[in-house]
């Protein structure tokens, strides 16, 4: 309950930034489109939750923006955001679905390891909420900087994994816990193992240009960072989100 109330202000707050700039005459609005490039931080030493690196996804919304002064506004957006990140090699596997194998009383390690791939595609509604400052380059340019906090809502996670291999004891894979290699293909729905609320820091820097028409186009290069970790459970791990981004921006004065 807490989280939908989170989302619905979230949505409210964006809905009268926008009235209230329009209100005032200097409001822009538009979309904004491009690439994110997350990964997974990982705290503490467990082994699944550590050695993800960079995956490549998308990142889109739009924009309401309310100009100040020629120097200052205020940005908000509401934007789809891949987050997540990807591993290829030996990983880490919990050793409990494989319990079966072993005489009862016998002692058990905690992980076992493979060789294969995995990625994790974590989507979010992200509503960021900035501060903007301008740097004049031209009459008709300008370098900016902004940065603000934004407010996530997990919309799906999922775990994808590829690969053939057998099962080993030991993370250098020289003792066989099967006879043979079994196959990691599969496509796990994780949502329910995270936690549907974050939140954390946006920030970028960039050029815009003004158009003829007053509207404008804006080249943003920055990321995003989360504050909390996303998982339920700390048996798997503690990872946080983040992501390097990219993206064009169209935006029209209403």
């Amino acid at each position: 309950m807490k989280k939908t109330t989170s989302f619905f202000l979230c949505i409210v707050l964006f809905t009268c930034f926008t009235k209230y700039s329009y209100a005032q005459g200097n409001l822009f609005a538009g979309i904004k489109g491009g690439v994110s490039i997350p990964n997974l931080k990982a705290s503490g030493n467990n082994p699944i939750s550590s050695g993800w690196s960079s995956r490549l996804g998308g990142y889109f919304g739009i924009v309401g923006e309310y100009e100040v002064s020629k120097r200052f506004s205020l940005q908000a957006e509401i934007n789809y955001s891949a987050q997540g990140g990807k591993k290829d090699g030996v990983q880490a596997i919990p050793s409990a679905p494989y319990a079966s194998y072993f005489p009862p009383g016998f002692p058990i390690p905690t992980y076992f390891y493979s060789r294969f791939k995995s990625e994790a595609r974590l989507n979010y509604l992200e509503i960021p909420v900035m501060a903007k400052l301008a740097f004049p380059l031209g009459e008709n340019s300008s370098f900016f900087i902004n940065a603000g906090p934004y407010f996530g809502f997990l919309m799906s996670a999922k775990n994808v994994t590829t690969g053939t291999e057998n099962i080993y004891l030991d993370n250098q894979l020289t003792q066989p816990l099967l006879p043979s290699s079994v196959s990691f293909n599969n496509t796990e729905d994780i949502k329910s193992d995270l936690k549907s609320f974050n939140m954390g820091l946006q920030a970028g820097a960039g050029v815009y240009f003004v158009l003829p028409n007053e509207h404008r186009i804006m080249f943003t290069g920055g990321g995003n960072y989360g504050f909390i970790p996303i998982q339920k459970d700390k048996v798997n791990g503690e990872n946080k989100t983040g992501a390097a981004t990219i993206t064009v921006a169209y935006l029209i004065k209403l």
